[in-house]
């Protein structure tokens, strides 16, 4: 080839290597610099609910370990020696009040009680004699018959009778107590234990026989902070005792995949008048009806005071409440919708919504809803509160907007969007 054509076809080639690049770089498209024109434009503000902030009452669930108790428990004694003859009941049976339980060989106590009722016999013929005697005496004495020393005398022996019946009449009702305590009847109704004394062998008093355990109802004792006692207290000064005695009961690990953890329903009977020293407690009590007999007396539980109220406190959404750099925030928005951060001090937790115990005033107007979209400095649509409390992320920094048909990349469906937004743009360059 020619040099001059050399020359030609170089400088050709630069022409068109020019032309792409001042393509490249933008140039002259009034489409990319309307598109530039937009992104310059200033952000509509971001429509989200805001609470103003005042004082209110509000109820809060707080839950106890505890042990269930049965305050009537009852050790059944054998109350006189003997050899255990029977056992009239099913080991670990319930039983009633009154149901015959053991018999204790009665014949000896039986025949104590027949040779006191022959000694209370004797004693009343003796004392039919010695009244005779001083019936007579007394008249021989009105006739001067017989001097004044026997006729007292006469008198003497009767009372030395009637007491002596006395004596006779005590010894057989003793004999009788003790010939009944060989049949042991059920003192309580309950659920009974193992005997802890085979059948033939020997009783001797005092000895544990069984135990009967009360299961309807039962006591559960439990230990609260001094705040919450006092909390209580003062709930119940306000008139609201129903709500402040509400007990829920759980046994914890009886949950299945269909099923929630047993519950029982019950109030709170006691609460103490003094606080722990050694663990800035006070106890309490609380009764519950067990008609099914699922809750054992020992068993560890948990109660639950759904209804404890706190009084004159700040409350926000759980929601509303982020993690900044210092702690924990709340954006709070001023009179011309600007967005701020501010930093809050935290209470309980009740329910959906967080105590606040320092860092707001009232009046002050927090966001409740979109948190996910707003940032400090943002403006914001501020909407009254609609009351209806957002669910939490399951993950914190979450964009809430990561739902199917998100736009924009908004989630993995935006994402995707513009995934293929910019295949098709790279094929119809191509073409």
């Amino acid at each position: 080839m020619r040099p001059y054509k050399m020359n030609r076809a170089m400088a050709l080639g630069g022409a068109i290597m020019l032309s792409f690049a001042l393509s490249a770089c933008g140039g002259d498209d009034p489409s990319e610099q309307s598109s530039q024109q937009q992104g310059g434009q200033e952000q509509p503000p971001t429509p989200a609910e805001v609470l103003q902030v005042q004082s209110r009452d509000i109820a809060l669930s707080k839950q106890y370990p505890a042990q269930i108790r049965s305050n009537r428990e009852v050790v059944v004694m054998g109350r006189v020696e003997g050899i255990l003859e029977s056992r009239h009941y099913r080991e670990g049976s319930l039983v009633e009040e009154g149901d015959k339980l053991f018999t204790i060989e009665p014949a000896p106590y039986q025949a104590t009680v027949e040779q006191r009722q022959a000694d209370v016999q004797s004693a009343q013929a003796e004392v039919y004699r010695a009244q005779r005697d001083a019936d007579r005496y007394e008249r021989l004495y009105n006739q001067n018959s017989v001097s004044q020393q026997q006729r007292d005398q006469a008198q003497a022996d009767l009372r030395t009778a009637r007491a002596s019946q006395a004596q006779a009449q005590a010894a057989l009702r003793s004999a009788e107590i003790d010939l009944s305590y060989t049949e042991v009847n059920a003192p309580v109704s309950g659920m009974i234990s193992l005997s802890e004394v085979n059948v033939g062998n020997l009783v001797q008093p005092p000895q544990e026989l069984a135990t009967i355990t009360p299961l309807n109802p039962i006591e559960v004792r439990f230990s609260l902070p001094a705040s919450d006692a006092a909390a209580l207290r003062r709930q119940r000064q306000q008139g609201d005792e129903e709500a402040a005695n509400m007990a829920v009961l759980t046994a914890p690990g009886t949950e299945s995949a269909t099923q929630d953890a047993l519950e029982l329903e019950g109030t709170v009977d006691f609460l103490g008048s003094r606080v722990d020293e050694a663990t800035s407690t006070v106890q309490a009590e609380a009764v519950f009806e067990n008609d099914e007999q699922l809750f054992l007396p020992g068993q560890f539980v948990r109660v639950s005071l759904p209804q404890v109220k706190r009084y004159d406190v700040f409350a926000v959404p759980a929601i509303a409440v982020t993690e900044g750099l210092k702690g924990p925030q709340v954006y709070v928005v001023d009179d011309e919708g600007n967005v701020e951060a501010r930093f809050v001090s935290l209470g309980e937790v009740a329910g959906d919504w967080q105590i606040i115990t320092g860092g707001l005033e009232s009046g002050d107007r927090v966001v409740a809803t979109n948190i996910a979209s707003v940032s400090p400095g943002d403006k914001v649509d501020a909407q009254s509160f609609s009351g209806d409390v957002p669910e939490p992320q399951d993950n914190a920094g979450e964009n809430p907007s990561q739902v199917d048909g998100a736009q924009g990349g908004e989630g993995v469906e935006g994402s995707e969007g513009q995934a293929s937004a910019s295949e098709r743009s790279q094929q119809d360059g191509s073409q």
